[in-house]
């Protein structure tokens, strides 16, 4: 009692300087409130901030990092909370800087194609401000209807259509920032190339441990003349895998292609009913194809005819809108619908080539079997972003530890083959320990002076990204180590 009497009267002054910035609503400190807060989607590990602050503009930004800098108190910066790497995962006695508040649409220039907003704005909202004059935003993560955009910065977040449209960072031109020590900096412009260093490069996928982006320029697209979707099924992951080899070979970039297997169809079918997937197959294939009218019937019929080459037992195509939803439908639900077959589920998050589809999905299932664990796969075909999701039951002692250990494998696996051990969930606290299997120590350290040039003192978003001999080691090894020795796990 006398330790949290001393903390109270250390915070007293930090709170009462903050709530000048952004109000006593702006400030949340009751413990039991601190509760929402404490971890972002990967909710195996859990630390409470000592306090929440929510500011509305790019000034409060400035005038409560300028505080935190001053007091060396470390902070982390949070969006919507949707993230699945650890990113926005509170540190011991943090300042968490929630941007939920900061969720204006500023500017919509129709000329350029640009629309400038705050951290806070939801993913989905830029397409519904857009949709009506014919325009859309491109990325889009699954969680796109409550992940907000300046997380979509801070983890370079993809999407279904990320294969022929681009990540965030190929859609962000310019950023308004407030760097750690709480100055406003402006990097990029409106327009797609500006001289120079690429700043904006360089902060988008930073993962919060450079700054904050208080205003985001985004390029949005005209919706094209004509879309479809195929939905082709077959009786084996290798012979899907070849139709996307493939497709893309034939020359054609589709705007999505994704993958799903038996397990995920039927997950997605209990929980969603599309009645569109068929259960019995043991993968499908989503191949959506855009662009002009005349184009878009010559590249449906070249992808049916591929798909039926390598053995699709039948094909559907939809080119309404509604039908298309419905066809997509399952694909956007497939995390959510694990919950119906598993109390648990871990994903990670990997890519490899798309050539080393077959080889890698079948060690991925020999992996599952070696650790006793059923593992469903649901990714993004075309780019050969996996998302495996382990499937366990946390109540079981030990179970995470074995699972993050299986995971920790199919990272290992990704990078074998020549691939990366992430694509667009970022590295966060949750896969640093794995950064040695990509990167030499001379890169880490490299990597480590870009940081400090940002963020000297290290207050921002600690402990994230990258590996420390004290808490990984040789976790690379066993994938278990973390820099946050006070954080539950559950």
């Amino acid at each position: 009692m006398l330790l949290e009497d001393k903390q109270q009267r250390h915070w007293k002054p930090i709170i009462k300087e903050f709530e000048a910035i952004v109000g006593k609503n702006g400030v949340v400190q009751r413990r039991e409130e601190l509760i929402t807060y404490e971890c972002d989607g990967l909710t195996s590990y859990r630390q409470r901030p000592a306090l929440v602050v929510l500011p509305r503009t790019t000034e409060q930004v400035a005038e409560i990092l300028k505080i935190c800098d001053r007091s060396a108190l470390p902070w982390v910066a949070r969006g919507a909370g949707t993230g699945l790497s650890g990113g926005a995962l509170p540190v011991e006695d943090c300042v968490l800087i929630v941007t939920a508040l900061m969720n204006k649409i500023l500017e919509i220039g129709w000329e350029n194609q640009r629309a400038i907003v705050q951290p806070g704005v939801i993913n989905n909202w830029v397409t519904q401000a857009v949709s009506g004059a014919g325009f859309y935003y491109a990325p889009d993560p699954s969680s796109q209807i409550i992940c907000s955009i300046g997380g979509n910065v801070a983890e370079n977040s993809g999407g279904v259509h990320c294969l022929k449209y681009g990540v965030t960072t190929n859609h962000v031109l310019g950023l308004k920032l407030v760097i750690p020590d709480g100055s406003i900096v402006d990097v990029g412009g409106t327009i797609p190339e500006m001289p120079g260093y690429d700043l904006t490069g360089l902060f988008v996928g930073s993962e919060g441990t450079l700054g904050i982006a208080t205003e985001i320029t985004l390029r949005i697209l005209k919706t094209p003349e004509a879309i479809c979707v195929l939905l082709a099924d077959f009786n084996s992951i290798e012979a899907a895998a070849a139709s996307v080899s493939d497709i893309i070979s034939a020359g054609i970039i589709p705007g999505g292609m994704e993958m799903m297997d038996k397990m995920s169809i039927n997950a997605v079918e209990d929980v969603v009913a599309t009645n569109c997937y068929p259960r019995d197959a043991t993968a499908i294939l989503l191949v959506e194809i855009d662009g002009l009218e005349v184009e878009l019937a010559a590249n449906k019929q070249q992808v049916a005819e591929i798909c039926r080459k390598n053995g699709a037992r039948s094909i559907t195509t939809a080119s309404d809108p509604e039908t298309r939803l419905k066809l997509w439908k399952g694909r956007k639900a497939a995390f959510a619908a694990m919950g119906k077959m598993s109390p648990d589920y871990y994903v990670q998050d990997g890519v490899i080539p798309r050539t080393k589809l077959p080889v890698v999905l079948k060690e991925i299932e020999n992996l599952g079997e070696k650790y006793g664990y059923k593992v469903a796969n649901v990714f993004h075909a075309g780019d050969g972003n996996l998302h495996p999701l382990i499937l366990y039951d946390n109540s079981q002692p030990g179970a995470l530890k074995i699972v993050e250990e299986l995971g920790g494998e199919i990272l290992k696996l990704c990078v074998k083959v020549g691939g990366s051990i992430s694509g667009e969930h970022g590295i966060g606290a949750d896969k640093r320990c794995y950064m040695p299997e990509m990167f030499t120590p001379t890169d880490l350290e490299t990597m480590q002076w870009v940081r400090q040039v940002f963020n000297p003192h290290g207050l921002a978003n600690p402990g994230k990204i990258f590996p420390t001999p004290r808490t990984c080691g040789e976790a690379a090894n066993g994938g278990n180590g973390k820099d946050f020795p006070d954080v539950e796990r559950f």
